[in-house]
């Protein structure tokens, strides 16, 4: 409170720099903050975007898998599952957005010709292969999914973040501040008039004393001039 404050100028001048320095801060955050909402619908529409495609393509991909094993049989699907030797290699690194540190997620041998995949010309099937197609890049596409849905979540936790920063400098800490600010200035514009009607009181018997001190001296001095001379003898 504001009561709490001693009404000094160098509680005053501690408090303008507060001030400024929060003014200061409530300025960048408020920045940073509309920059990420805006990076946030950046990789909103992304996700977006991401997320539709995983659906379309698991969508393709469960139609392919149901073909190969209409057509192939569980059994000659299974196996050439089976066969997979070299597995997909996933590795996060990270990348700054506005301060705000998300993972950048790279894969490897995701998508592979049909040596690769260990099965062989001789075990597979077109239809096999069109399954194996479509779930590898299904995986890509979840991949990137996790990708972007990470970096949207802490994106999303920053800005909330920076919002209860910039609420709590602008409607706790500054109007606390301003509050103080204008009690110290009123209470030191009150010391000073004090101090001028004091000054004025002091400047006023002062003169009255003088005033006092230089009637009486007249009048000493008038009642010397009265006094008649003794007679001589």
């Amino acid at each position: 409170m504001a009561k709490d404050v001693k009404p000094t100028r160098k509680n005053l001048m501690a408090i303008e720099d507060r001030i400024e320095l929060s003014e200061r801060g409530h300025d960048t955050l408020e920045q940073k903050r509309d920059g990420l909402i805006m990076e946030f619908m950046d990789i909103l529409d992304q996700a977006q975007d991401v997320r539709s495609e995983v659906s379309e393509n698991y969508e393709t991909a469960q139609r392919k898998i149901d073909m190969a094993r209409a057509m192939e049989g569980d059994v000659a699907v299974r196996g050439a599952a089976a066969a997979l030797k070299e597995h997909p290699e996933i590795t996060t690194q990270s990348k700054n957005i506005m301060g705000v540190v998300v993972p950048q997620i790279e894969s490897s041998k995701v998508q592979k010709s049909l040596d690769e995949r260990g099965y062989g010309l001789l075990g597979s099937s077109a239809r096999i292969d069109e399954a194996a197609d479509a779930y590898e890049e299904l995986l890509e596409k979840i991949i990137l999914a996790a990708e972007v849905e990470t970096a949207m979540k802490k994106m999303l936790t920053e800005i909330e973040t920076t919002k209860r920063r910039v609420n709590a400098l602008e409607f706790t800490l500054l109007p606390s501040l301003y509050e103080n600010q204008e009690y110290i200035e009123q209470k030191l514009e009150e010391q000073e008039r004090e101090e001028i009607f004091r000054m004025k009181k002091i400047k006023a018997k002062k003169e009255e004393e003088e005033a006092a001190e230089e009637a009486e001296a007249a009048a000493e001095a008038a009642a010397a001039e009265t006094e008649e001379p003794e007679p001589a003898d």
